[in-house]
Protein backbone atom coordinates (compact mmCIF):
# COMPACT_ATOMS: atom_id res chain seq x y z
CA UNK A 1 0.00 0.00 0.00
CA UNK A 2 1.05 3.78 -0.24
CA UNK A 3 2.03 5.44 2.71
CA UNK A 4 4.05 8.42 4.00
CA UNK A 5 7.70 7.48 5.39
CA UNK A 6 6.45 9.07 8.80
CA UNK A 7 4.11 5.58 9.16
CA UNK A 8 6.75 3.31 8.74
CA UNK A 9 7.24 0.11 10.89
CA UNK A 10 10.04 -2.31 11.66
CA UNK A 11 9.18 -5.88 12.76
CA UNK A 12 12.38 -6.69 14.47
CA UNK A 13 11.45 -10.56 14.92
CA UNK A 14 8.55 -12.76 13.64
CA UNK A 15 4.69 -12.24 14.85
CA UNK A 16 1.82 -13.91 14.77
CA UNK A 17 0.68 -13.50 10.96
CA UNK A 18 -2.51 -11.98 11.51
CA UNK A 19 -0.72 -9.08 13.48
CA UNK A 20 1.92 -8.66 10.73
CA UNK A 21 -0.87 -8.68 7.88
CA UNK A 22 -2.89 -6.35 10.37
CA UNK A 23 0.11 -3.65 10.59
CA UNK A 24 0.85 -3.97 6.50
CA UNK A 25 -2.73 -2.94 5.53
CA UNK A 26 -2.45 0.17 7.35
CA UNK A 27 1.34 1.17 7.72
CA UNK A 28 4.26 0.52 5.02
CA UNK A 29 6.14 -2.84 7.40
CA UNK A 30 9.44 -3.89 7.23
CA UNK A 31 10.85 -6.79 8.30
CA UNK A 32 14.63 -6.91 9.72
CA UNK A 33 15.39 -10.05 10.51
CA UNK A 34 14.61 -11.34 6.74
CA UNK A 35 17.79 -8.75 6.20
CA UNK A 36 20.50 -10.71 5.01
CA UNK A 37 22.74 -7.41 6.55
CA UNK A 38 20.68 -5.67 9.26
CA UNK A 39 22.45 -3.54 9.99
CA UNK A 40 23.82 -2.24 6.49
CA UNK A 41 20.09 -2.13 5.85
CA UNK A 42 19.24 0.43 9.27
CA UNK A 43 22.29 2.47 7.89
CA UNK A 44 20.50 3.06 4.28
CA UNK A 45 16.78 2.81 5.50
CA UNK A 46 16.74 3.22 9.19
CA UNK A 47 15.89 6.99 9.07
CA UNK A 48 12.64 6.44 7.98
CA UNK A 49 11.40 3.90 10.78
CA UNK A 50 9.08 5.70 13.40
CA UNK A 51 7.96 3.22 14.90
CA UNK A 52 9.70 -0.98 16.04
CA UNK A 53 7.30 -4.07 16.59
CA UNK A 54 9.22 -6.62 18.86
CA UNK A 55 8.59 -9.45 21.00
CA UNK A 56 9.32 -9.70 24.63
CA UNK A 57 11.82 -12.58 24.51
CA UNK A 58 14.06 -10.85 21.98
CA UNK A 59 13.47 -6.96 22.71
CA UNK A 60 15.49 -4.42 20.27
CA UNK A 61 19.74 -3.86 20.78
CA UNK A 62 20.65 -0.53 21.25
CA UNK A 63 22.92 -0.75 18.56
CA UNK A 64 19.74 -1.26 16.44
CA UNK A 65 17.89 1.68 17.99
CA UNK A 66 20.89 3.94 17.18
CA UNK A 67 20.65 3.88 13.27
CA UNK A 68 17.03 4.47 13.97
CA UNK A 69 17.07 8.30 14.59
CA UNK A 70 13.21 9.41 13.82
CA UNK A 71 12.12 6.27 16.32
CA UNK A 72 9.40 7.23 19.08
CA UNK A 73 8.15 3.91 19.36
CA UNK A 74 8.83 0.30 20.70
CA UNK A 75 5.81 -1.70 20.62
CA UNK A 76 6.06 -5.10 22.79
CA UNK A 77 4.49 -8.24 21.62
CA UNK A 78 4.47 -9.78 25.65
CA UNK A 79 4.94 -8.04 29.13
CA UNK A 80 8.95 -8.81 29.18
CA UNK A 81 10.91 -5.70 29.28
CA UNK A 82 14.14 -6.73 29.92
CA UNK A 83 15.35 -6.76 25.91
CA UNK A 84 14.82 -2.96 25.85
CA UNK A 85 17.39 -0.44 27.60
CA UNK A 86 14.92 1.72 29.40
CA UNK A 87 17.17 3.93 30.26
CA UNK A 88 18.43 4.72 26.75
CA UNK A 89 15.03 4.63 25.23
CA UNK A 90 13.62 7.30 28.14
CA UNK A 91 16.91 9.40 27.27
CA UNK A 92 16.06 9.39 23.78
CA UNK A 93 12.05 10.07 24.24
CA UNK A 94 10.70 6.69 22.84
CA UNK A 95 7.79 5.55 24.21
CA UNK A 96 7.49 1.63 25.07
CA UNK A 97 4.69 -0.13 25.39
CA UNK A 98 3.67 -3.80 26.19
CA UNK A 99 0.17 -6.04 26.06
CA UNK A 100 -0.39 -5.68 29.65
CA UNK A 101 -2.86 -7.28 31.24
CA UNK A 102 -3.89 -9.68 28.08
CA UNK A 103 -1.43 -12.86 28.93
CA UNK A 104 -2.12 -13.30 33.20
CA UNK A 105 -4.02 -15.80 32.83
CA UNK A 106 -2.78 -18.09 30.18
CA UNK A 107 0.69 -17.50 32.30
CA UNK A 108 -0.95 -18.44 36.00
CA UNK A 109 -2.60 -21.37 34.30
CA UNK A 110 0.86 -22.86 32.96
CA UNK A 111 2.12 -22.39 36.30
CA UNK A 112 -0.57 -24.57 37.79
CA UNK A 113 -0.58 -27.23 34.51
CA UNK A 114 3.83 -27.41 35.07
CA UNK A 115 3.09 -28.20 39.08
CA UNK A 116 0.45 -30.76 38.03
CA UNK A 117 2.46 -32.08 35.37
CA UNK A 118 5.67 -32.64 37.67
CA UNK A 119 4.14 -34.25 40.76
CA UNK A 120 1.42 -36.16 39.43
CA UNK A 121 4.13 -37.56 36.46
CA UNK A 122 1.26 -36.35 34.00
CA UNK A 123 3.70 -36.55 31.34
CA UNK A 124 5.43 -39.78 32.07
CA UNK A 125 2.23 -41.53 32.62
CA UNK A 126 1.50 -40.02 29.29
CA UNK A 127 4.66 -41.86 27.81
CA UNK A 128 4.07 -45.04 29.93
CA UNK A 129 0.77 -45.50 28.24
CA UNK A 130 1.69 -44.53 24.58
CA UNK A 131 4.61 -47.35 25.19
CA UNK A 132 2.53 -50.52 26.33
CA UNK A 133 4.26 -50.38 29.72
CA UNK A 134 0.87 -50.43 31.58
CA UNK A 135 0.57 -53.98 30.31
CA UNK A 136 3.44 -55.49 32.42
CA UNK A 137 4.15 -52.85 35.07
CA UNK A 138 2.32 -50.23 37.75
CA UNK A 139 2.95 -47.12 37.01
CA UNK A 140 4.22 -45.08 39.89
CA UNK A 141 2.94 -43.12 42.43
CA UNK A 142 3.11 -39.10 42.09
CA UNK A 143 2.59 -36.64 45.03
CA UNK A 144 -0.13 -34.57 46.23
CA UNK A 145 -0.68 -30.56 45.14
CA UNK A 146 -3.68 -29.84 47.54
CA UNK A 147 -2.75 -28.68 50.62
CA UNK A 148 1.06 -27.96 49.62
CA UNK A 149 3.03 -24.83 49.98
CA UNK A 150 3.55 -22.37 47.58
CA UNK A 151 6.40 -19.93 47.45
CA UNK A 152 6.15 -17.10 44.63
CA UNK A 153 8.83 -15.01 43.43
CA UNK A 154 7.35 -12.38 42.34
CA UNK A 155 3.77 -10.50 43.23
CA UNK A 156 2.80 -8.76 40.43
CA UNK A 157 -0.08 -9.51 38.40
CA UNK A 158 1.04 -12.86 37.20
CA UNK A 159 1.79 -13.64 40.73
CA UNK A 160 -1.26 -12.47 41.89
CA UNK A 161 -2.88 -14.92 39.75
CA UNK A 162 -0.81 -17.48 40.77
CA UNK A 163 -1.63 -17.50 43.97
CA UNK A 164 -5.09 -17.40 43.43
CA UNK A 165 -5.30 -20.46 42.07
CA UNK A 166 -3.11 -21.71 44.40
CA UNK A 167 -5.86 -21.35 46.69
CA UNK A 168 -8.47 -23.07 45.04
CA UNK A 169 -5.81 -25.91 45.62
CA UNK A 170 -5.90 -25.34 49.76
CA UNK A 171 -2.33 -24.25 49.16
CA UNK A 172 -0.94 -22.05 51.80
CA UNK A 173 1.02 -19.09 50.15
CA UNK A 174 3.92 -17.39 50.55
CA UNK A 175 6.04 -14.74 48.32
CA UNK A 176 8.80 -12.22 48.13
CA UNK A 177 8.50 -9.06 45.64
CA UNK A 178 10.57 -5.56 45.75
CA UNK A 179 7.54 -4.81 48.14
CA UNK A 180 4.92 -5.99 50.65
CA UNK A 181 1.28 -5.88 49.38
CA UNK A 182 -0.37 -5.56 52.39
CA UNK A 183 -3.71 -5.64 50.69
CA UNK A 184 -2.96 -9.73 50.22
CA UNK A 185 -3.96 -12.07 52.27
CA UNK A 186 -0.28 -14.46 51.86
CA UNK A 187 2.26 -14.23 54.03
CA UNK A 188 5.41 -11.86 52.44
CA UNK A 189 8.97 -13.88 53.74
CA UNK A 190 11.87 -11.40 54.43
CA UNK A 191 14.20 -13.12 51.92
CA UNK A 192 14.28 -15.31 49.17
CA UNK A 193 16.05 -18.49 51.08
CA UNK A 194 13.45 -18.18 53.48
CA UNK A 195 11.08 -18.47 51.11
CA UNK A 196 12.66 -21.30 49.57
CA UNK A 197 12.95 -23.26 52.86
CA UNK A 198 9.55 -22.90 53.31
CA UNK A 199 8.08 -24.17 50.18
CA UNK A 200 7.11 -27.19 48.41
CA UNK A 201 6.70 -25.68 45.29
CA UNK A 202 8.58 -22.33 44.34
CA UNK A 203 7.39 -20.60 41.71
CA UNK A 204 9.35 -18.03 39.66
CA UNK A 205 6.99 -15.16 38.24
CA UNK A 206 9.17 -12.28 38.49
CA UNK A 207 10.31 -9.94 35.75
CA UNK A 208 13.56 -10.15 33.64
CA UNK A 209 16.75 -8.15 33.18
CA UNK A 210 20.23 -7.35 35.16
CA UNK A 211 18.58 -6.95 38.86
CA UNK A 212 17.26 -10.09 38.63
CA UNK A 213 19.78 -12.10 36.50
CA UNK A 214 20.09 -15.72 38.12
CA UNK A 215 18.33 -14.65 41.05
CA UNK A 216 17.97 -18.11 41.86
CA UNK A 217 21.57 -19.73 42.18
CA UNK A 218 22.87 -22.49 43.80
CA UNK A 219 22.21 -21.05 47.56
CA UNK A 220 18.17 -20.71 47.02
CA UNK A 221 18.10 -24.19 45.39
CA UNK A 222 19.68 -25.63 48.36
CA UNK A 223 17.49 -23.94 50.36
CA UNK A 224 15.13 -26.15 49.23
CA UNK A 225 13.84 -29.03 50.61
CA UNK A 226 14.60 -32.18 49.25
CA UNK A 227 10.87 -32.83 47.86
CA UNK A 228 10.32 -29.35 46.40
CA UNK A 229 9.55 -28.87 42.64
CA UNK A 230 10.87 -25.76 40.94
CA UNK A 231 8.97 -23.89 38.17
CA UNK A 232 9.54 -21.24 35.79
CA UNK A 233 7.63 -19.02 33.40
CA UNK A 234 8.84 -16.45 34.06
CA UNK A 235 12.49 -15.81 32.51
CA UNK A 236 15.16 -18.36 31.88
CA UNK A 237 17.75 -15.60 32.83
CA UNK A 238 16.34 -15.93 36.38
CA UNK A 239 17.77 -19.26 37.33
CA UNK A 240 21.35 -20.74 37.06
CA UNK A 241 21.05 -23.48 34.51
CA UNK A 242 24.23 -25.06 36.10
CA UNK A 243 23.41 -24.67 39.15
CA UNK A 244 19.65 -26.29 38.39
CA UNK A 245 21.51 -29.20 36.88
CA UNK A 246 23.57 -30.08 39.17
CA UNK A 247 20.98 -29.75 42.00
CA UNK A 248 18.49 -31.87 40.03
CA UNK A 249 21.49 -34.48 38.79
CA UNK A 250 22.27 -35.05 43.03
CA UNK A 251 18.52 -35.08 43.47
CA UNK A 252 19.18 -32.23 45.74
CA UNK A 253 15.69 -30.93 45.13
CA UNK A 254 12.87 -33.16 43.62
CA UNK A 255 12.47 -31.62 39.99
CA UNK A 256 11.83 -28.74 38.02
CA UNK A 257 9.07 -27.68 35.35
CA UNK A 258 9.87 -24.66 33.05
CA UNK A 259 8.91 -23.22 29.98
CA UNK A 260 11.85 -21.16 29.57
CA UNK A 261 15.23 -21.10 29.05
CA UNK A 262 18.37 -19.31 29.59
CA UNK A 263 19.32 -19.63 25.48
CA UNK A 264 16.10 -20.15 23.73
CA UNK A 265 15.46 -22.23 22.15
CA UNK A 266 18.42 -23.28 23.00
CA UNK A 267 18.25 -25.96 25.97
CA UNK A 268 21.20 -27.84 27.80
CA UNK A 269 21.35 -31.63 26.85
CA UNK A 270 21.68 -32.00 30.88
CA UNK A 271 17.92 -30.64 31.15
CA UNK A 272 16.88 -32.94 28.25
CA UNK A 273 18.38 -35.58 29.85
CA UNK A 274 16.94 -35.66 33.40
CA UNK A 275 13.91 -37.72 34.10
CA UNK A 276 12.90 -35.34 37.05
CA UNK A 277 12.43 -32.61 34.87
CA UNK A 278 8.97 -31.25 32.50
CA UNK A 279 10.00 -28.62 29.58
CA UNK A 280 7.76 -26.67 27.30
CA UNK A 281 8.38 -24.24 24.23
CA UNK A 282 8.09 -20.65 26.28
CA UNK A 283 4.09 -21.44 25.36
CA UNK A 284 2.83 -19.65 28.57
CA UNK A 285 0.65 -17.56 26.52
CA UNK A 286 0.15 -19.34 23.38
CA UNK A 287 -3.71 -19.65 23.26
CA UNK A 288 -6.08 -18.53 20.39
CA UNK A 289 -7.80 -16.17 22.62
CA UNK A 290 -4.47 -14.29 23.91
CA UNK A 291 -2.73 -14.72 21.26
CA UNK A 292 -5.34 -12.17 19.56
CA UNK A 293 -5.61 -10.33 22.16
CA UNK A 294 -1.93 -9.07 21.99
CA UNK A 295 -2.16 -8.32 18.31
CA UNK A 296 -5.13 -6.29 18.77
CA UNK A 297 -3.40 -4.27 21.90
CA UNK A 298 -0.11 -4.07 19.80
CA UNK A 299 -2.12 -2.23 16.79
CA UNK A 300 -4.00 -0.18 18.92
CA UNK A 301 -0.68 0.93 20.42
CA UNK A 302 1.08 1.74 17.36
CA UNK A 303 -2.09 2.80 15.39
CA UNK A 304 -2.56 5.69 18.43
CA UNK A 305 1.07 6.32 18.30
CA UNK A 306 0.89 7.41 14.44
CA UNK A 307 -2.68 9.25 15.19
CA UNK A 308 -0.69 11.11 17.78
CA UNK A 309 -3.13 10.03 20.40
CA UNK A 310 -2.46 8.42 23.61
CA UNK A 311 -0.93 5.57 23.93
CA UNK A 312 -3.10 2.26 25.52
CA UNK A 313 -0.61 0.24 26.88
CA UNK A 314 2.88 2.64 27.45
CA UNK A 315 5.24 1.81 30.60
Amino acid sequence: MTSTPSQTVLLIAPVVESLSEKLAAHFEVHRLYEQAEPLAWLGKHGSSVRAVVTRGDVGVSNAVLELLPALGLIAIFGVGTDGVDLNFTRQHNIAVTITSGVLTSDVADMALGLILSGARNLVAGDKFVREGQWLNHSPTLGNRVSGKRIGIVGMGNIGRAIAKRAVAFDMAVSYVSRSAKPDLPYVCRDDLISLAQDSDFLVIAASGGDDTRRLIDAAVLSAMPQHAWLINIARGSLVDEQALIAALQSNAIAGAAMDVYEAEPHVPAELIALENVVLQPHVGSATHETRQKMRDVVFANVDAFFKQQTLPNAI
